[in-house]
């Protein structure tokens, strides 16, 4: 456990340090762009020759640095620090007292007690389906989050399996590397939002009416440039949702069952309870991906075809078959 704490704390500090070297790269590759396509003179042939100045790139890079930095920063403190209201917001929960529910509270409270940690907070959503997650990222903020349709379908010995599977999340650290890559995901996204704005504004509303030469070329470059920095953005995206998807392991599933069994000790119980949860898993109101990341089974890992196959491949979660048969062997 303390391997998988140490593999998850670096993997927090690396990705609080490669994200801003890619925003920061991508704005100077997109100053590059600007002077480059917008910086040209005409040779004695006629032809059109374009510029790259350096000096002036790093100048307006340099100017850009501080206010990046600072938004970002603002952003992911403000996220940071409100994650578990707005993940809360997102799904619909409301905090559980033990008066609400004594068998629940029950079992949290003994398996912390067992395992000598602090008692998070406990939360339920009213919904059918079966479901549980942690989340949080300090003692202040750690929860561990049912819905109704667990509570009503898993027995005690099934329920304290899947608490102790999510309580394991919160001990081996995992649920603040997920914090952190939803909160980079999510400045990504918005970026590509007003990327893909900015193309249907120039598209539709840019350049209209100018009939000379000059005027038209230069509308068409300003056109290419803001195409390129998309397409620039949007590969961005992707290669950071790939470094998030491998950041965070299948192995901290296999881990967590391991540690959840371990703690219950009952680890058929926690292989039943994952059997009944993948008849009907995740929640039916919410379709966020970063919110899904967290469920104790994703839903698309159960999916057929395909795409889905490939998906896999990128999954973070293993597939549930698996993990039911090594808590079977344990």
């Amino acid at each position: 456990m303390y391997t998988q704490v140490r593999r998850n704390n670096m993997l927090s500090m690396l990705l609080l340090a490669l994200f801003p070297l890619i925003i920061l790269g991508t704005i100077w590759v997109f100053l590059a762009l600007v002077n480059y396509f917008g910086t040209y003179y005409y040779d004695a042939a006629g032809n059109m020759v374009n510029v790259f100045n350096a000096d002036i790139v790093n100048g307006y890079f340099l100017q850009t640095v501080p206010w990046v930095i600072g938004g970002v920063g603002l952003w992911f403190l403000i996220a940071y620090f409100s994650n578990t209201a707005m993940i809360r917001q997102a799904t619909g929960a409301r905090p559980l007292e033990r008066r609400d529910n004594p068998r629940v509270y029950n079992i949290v409270e003994n398996l912390c007690m067992t395992c000598g940690m602090d008692m998070p907070k406990v939360n339920v959503i009213n919904d059918p389906q079966l479901n549980a997650f942690a989340s949080g990222i300090d003692r202040n903020s750690y929860t561990v989050t049912v819905t109704t349709g667990l509570m009503d379908v898993l027995d005690d010995d099934e329920l304290a399996g899947v608490i102790a599977h999510e309580l394991t999340h919160i001990r081996n650290r995992d649920t603040r590397l997920l914090v952190v890559s939803i909160i980079f995901v999510g400045i990504i996204s918005a970026i590509m939002s007003m990327t893909v704005n900015m193309m249907y504004h120039a598209m539709w509303f840019g350049g209209g009416g100018r009939s000379s030469r000059d005027d038209e070329r230069g509308n068409g470059l300003s056109m290419m440039v803001v195409l390129v920095v998309g397409l620039i953005c949007s590969v961005v995206a992707y290669f950071f949702t790939l470094l998030t998807r491998f950041a965070i392991s299948r192995k901290r599933e296999y881990m967590a069952d391991a540690g959840g069994a371990e703690l219950c000790g009952n680890p058929l119980a926690l292989a039943s309870a994952l059997r009944k949860i993948s008849g009907d898993p995740g929640l039916g109101h919410v379709d966020r991906e970063d919110i899904a990341q967290m469920y104790i089974i994703h839903p698309k890992s159960l999916s057929q075809g395909f795409m889905n196959m490939v998906s896999s491949l990128f999954s973070t979660h293993p597939s549930t078959e698996s993990r039911i048969r090594l808590l079977e062997q344990f």
